[in-house]
C-alpha cells in the first residue's frame, strides 16, 4: 500500500519519513504528489530497501506530533518558531560563509562560485514570502478562513523555493566536500544541508496540512486549495 501513496502524504503521516526520503534523495516537497513507487522507479532505487526503512519507522515508539490532528493556531506557532525564525538566522550566516569560501578558494575547481549571490536571492524571496504569510495569510487561517487567492500565491512561491533548492545543490555540488576542505567550507555545507531539510519540512507542513482546509467541524470554512505539485 505504501508504494501507491504520494510522498507528501507519507511524509506527514509517518514520523521520521522525511529523514528516509532525504537519505534516498526522494523529493517529498515540491515532488510530493508523485507516488512512492513512481519516485523509487524514477531514481532507480532498491524498492525493498526504501520500504523496509519506512516500515521500521512505523514500529518505533514515541512518534512525532501528528499535525493533522492539531489545531491550526498551534501549527502556525510551530512554523513561526521552527522555520520562519530559524531561516532568518540561517541565511545571513550561510551567505557570510559562502562569500568567505568563494574568496579564499576561488581558484579551486570545487569552489561553489555564485553560491553567495544565490543565497542572497533566496533570503530576499523567503523574507518577502514569510512576511506575506505572517501579515495576511496566517491570521486568516487562524480564524478558519481559507482564502483561495493568497493560498495559491504561496503555493506558487513554494514551487519557486523548490527550484531554488535545486540550483543550490547544483552550485554546491550537492554539498560534497573536496578532500582537505577547511572548517569554513565544512561548516557552510553542513549549514546548507540543514537549510534544505528545514525548508523542505517547512513547505511540506504548509502544502499538505496548513493550507488544506480540514474537514473536521470547527476547523475551517469551505475552501480547500490542495498542494503545489
Amino acid at each position: 500500500m505504501l508504494l501507491t501513496q504520494p510522498l507528501g502524504q507519507l511524509a506527514t503521516r509517518i514520523a521520521g519519513a522525511t529523514a528516509v526520503f532525504h537519505q534516498f534523495k526522494l523529493d517529498f516537497c515540491c515532488g510530493g504528489q508523485q507516488s512512492l513507487g513512481e519516485a523509487i522507479a524514477k531514481r532507480g532505487l532498491n524498492q525493498q530497501e526504501v520500504l523496509q526503512a519506512l516500515e521500521n519507522l512505523q514500529h518505533q515508539k514515541d512518534p512525532a506530533i501528528n499535525w493533522h490532528a492539531e489545531p491550526t493556531p498551534k501549527l502556525i506557532d510551530y512554523i513561526l518558531v521552527n522555520f520562519h525564525q530559524k531561516h532568518r538566522q540561517q541565511l545571513p550566516e550561510l551567505i557570510r560563509l559562502a562569500k568567505r569560501v568563494e574568496t579564499v578558494h576561488g581558484d579551486s575547481p570545487d569552489c561553489p562560485h555564485g553560491l553567495a549571490a544565490h543565497l542572497h536571492d533566496m533570503q530576499q524571496e523567503l523574507e518577502s514570502h514569510m512576511l506575506k504569510e505572517e501579515q495576511i495569510l496566517f491570521p486568516m487561517l487562524s480564524q478558519g478562513i481559507y482564502p483561495y487567492g493568497p493560498i495559491s500565491v504561496m503555493l506558487e512561491e513554494h514551487q519557486e523555493h523548490g527550484d531554488a533548492l535545486k540550483k543550490l545543490d547544483e552550485l554546491s555540488f550537492e554539498q560534497q566536500l573536496p578532500l582537505g576542505a577547511c572548517n569554513t567550507w565544512t561548516a557552510l555545507y553542513l549549514g546548507l544541508k540543514e537549510l534544505k531539510e528545514d525548508l523542505m519540512q517547512h513547505i511540506l507542513l504548509e502544502n499538505e496540512i496548513l493550507f488544506v482546509e480540514p474537514t473536521k467541524p470547527g476547523h475551517g470554512e469551505q475552501h480547500c486549495c490542495g498542494s503545489c505539485q
